[in-house]
């Protein structure tokens, strides 16, 4: 939920403000549609992906007379959604979309679904029959504010026209202040097509929406107590940290305070990987060495984390001698999963910086324990004993096919510097956040929250388009690939020139690996390679599809990848290709695993380092 919790949708009344800036307003006489144009020009906005279509039609036609707006149609609203989440998550601003009535605003719900649970500043807009139809189930009709409820932090309705720019901007503000998240606008037709007086800026009306940015004094003071007494201190690092753009005093803090540091999955990057104190990602696909220390810990550093169910296994299980200092802008979140012991409303910057004063505060008051005082020295001997014993790793196929952690961990390596990695979900997922090395935020892109398939072309599309100087990489499945993979038109037409990867094990590997663990290895409905040879003996080896051929159709440049001694070169050569996207087809061995392991609702002291493989912890020495 939103810092609103369930009152997002039903203000309580506060005082009104100005949006935009406090220079004289600016008055034209226009049309809706010219309205909302000129609306998202005054926020900002310089991208939005789309698909015109009848109920927003309106809004195409002065888009033709904007030079500020660049509008890049997809080949499906699913893809202007996953592309502007990627937009966003790579330049830090507030993505846009637009689509039209019915259908075309129900294929954004995954995409906005996608930002709730990823806390991404997302903006949708959608057109809405007529007003007087609203109601009558007309043609291409959907209540797509009533559908899109939960999954917004806001959404409006809007059926006058002298509303739309006071409504974009305060989807706009809301959209990226406090905890960042989709909002939806939705315009009825007429509102669009009337003559309206466009005046900015806006009297913005948001009553009780007040995030809390500055944390409490006290609470700040009573967790650097906590970190100073500590034996077995972790700090657990969420997305939240990347949101605030907090990274640079997380560094501080953790070198300050010498103790261990975890990030989550949608935290990667926010803490250099390859920093000392850097334990890796928790969680069920986690390092050892993190799902363990955060098990032994006595005191864990909360910090824009929101105790998922992936990083904490079976919950009443989780860290169980760890006292809980839980900061997050969302006060839904503190106590939703674990009771805090110091519970921090705040934006984690703030907190960070303030945290840090009041750390050194402690150190020079002398209040330091004697674990602090010696560095930690019999945690970090612990935490070094298992980081030494259980490193991340794999093997080698037996018969001499690709290994796709082999594939991955080469792309991350050749790959220029500041690459932008996105990637789909599953075993890929896993192994790219295992074997690419993130030392800068913003450089990783996923689904975290919701696990959406097909994420990750359409979102390397939209980072790619918000920041053309990088280089863009999506690591994909061949599952993913096949859901999403039309949004290389958009590119190839657009001069958005991203790189593909696509892990092809011929599977949905990660269900299939459940399968194989749990379902005595009946691999019903995940085999994605079997064709026309299954009809025709004749045509064995045929590839269905044949994503070479299907890429170039679309008008990228492609290339396959079977022979591990040719994978450096087609990574270089990809690399070299910067006019058009490019796909790469890497045919990967099918039985390839993701390690380390926690079984789905076991507890985290279950985690499986390989298969068969269950880590002894032993007992530290302040056991």
């Amino acid at each position: 939920m939103t810092e609103q919790a369930n009152g997002a949708h039903h203000p309580q009344p506060r005082a009104r403000h100005t949006g935009g800036s406090q220079q004289p307003a600016t008055v034209e006489h226009v049309t809706g549609a010219q309205s909302l144009i000129r609306s998202l020009e005054e926020v900002g906005a310089d991208t939005v992906f789309g698909i015109p279509g009848g109920a927003i039609l309106p809004a195409y036609d002065p888009m033709m007379d904007s030079s500020k707006v660049r509008h890049v149609l997809v080949r499906h609203e699913q893809g202007a959604g996953h592309a502007a989440t990627g937009y966003a998550q790579a330049t830090g601003k507030v993505g846009v979309c637009m689509a039209t009535s019915g259908p075309g605003a129900t294929n954004l719900v995954t995409p906005i679904a996608d930002a709730h649970m990823d806390s991404v500043p997302l903006v949708a807009i959608t057109g809405q029959v007529s007003s007087k139809s609203i109601g009558t189930d007309a043609f291409q009709e959907a209540d797509i504010c009533g559908i899109t409820m939960p999954i917004t932090k806001h959404n409006w309705l809007v059926t006058d026209p002298a509303e739309i720019p006071r409504t974009i901007a305060e989807a706009f503000h809301v959209a990226s202040t406090g905890r960042p998240g989709p909002v939806l606008v939705d315009i009825a037709k007429d509102a669009l097509q009337a003559q309206t007086t466009f005046v900015w800026p806006p009297q913005t009306d948001l009553p009780g929406y007040r995030p809390v940015t500055k944390p409490h004094a006290k609470q700040i003071r009573e967790a650097a107590r906590l970190i100073a007494e500590s034996k077995r201190p972790v700090l657990y690092v969420g997305g939240g940290v990347l949101k605030a753009g907090a990274t640079a005093e997380l560094k501080v803090l953790a070198e300050l305070t010498g103790a261990p540091v975890t990030t989550t999955l949608m935290a990667l990057g926010a803490f250099p990987d390859s920093h000392p104190q850097h334990l890796g990602m928790p969680g069920m696909h986690g390092s050892v060495t993190a799902v363990a220390a955060l098990q032994k810990a006595d005191l864990l550093i909360t910090l824009g984390a929101r105790f998922d169910d992936r990083v904490t296994g079976k919950l009443d299980s989780f860290a169980p001698y760890a006292k809980v200092v839980h900061a997050d802008i969302d006060p839904a979140e503190i106590g939703k999963n674990r009771a805090a012991d110091v519970p921090i409303v705040g934006d984690a910057r703030e907190v960070i910086a303030d945290l840090i004063v009041a750390v050194q505060a402690e150190h020079e008051a002398g209040h330091k324990g004697e674990a602090a005082r010696t560095g930690y020295a019999a945690w970090w001997k612990d935490l070094n004993r298992w980081r030494e014993t259980y490193p991340l790793g794999y093997d080698l196929p037996e018969d001499g096919s690709l290994s796709p952690q082999q594939v991955i961990e080469r792309i991350g390596k050749l790959a220029p510097a500041d690459t932008i990695f996105a990637a789909g979900v599953g075993q890929h997922q896993m192994w790219a956040a295992h074997f690419i090395d993130y030392e800068q935020p913003a450089t990783w892109l996923n689904s975290g929250g919701a696990g959406t398939m097909g994420y990750a072309v359409p979102a390397a599309m939209g980072a790619k388009a918000g920041r053309p100087e990088r280089t863009v990489w999506a690591i994909d499945g061949d599952g993913c690939f096949q859901m999403t993979n039309q949004e290389l038109v958009t590119c190839a037409l657009n001069n958005i020139p991203i790189k593909v990867a696509i892990i092809n094990n011929g599977a949905l590997g990660m269900v299939r690996q459940w399968q194989t663990l749990f379902y005595n290895q009946r691999y019903s409905n995940t085999v994605l390679h079997s064709g026309p040879e299954d009809v025709n003996p004749e045509a064995k080896g045929t590839r269905v599809p044949d994503f070479v051929k299907l890429a170039e159709a679309m008008g990228c440049a492609a290339l396959r990848c079977e022979d591990p001694a040719e994978l450096d070169k087609v990574i270089e050569e990809a690399n070299a290709i910067n006019d058009r996207p490019v796909v790469v087809d890497f045919i990967v061995h099918e039985d390839a695993q993701v390690w380390p392991m926690v079984a789905a609702g076991t507890s985290n002291d279950e985690v499986m380092a390989a298969r068969g493989v269950r880590p002894d912890f032993g007992d530290s020495e302040d056991d």
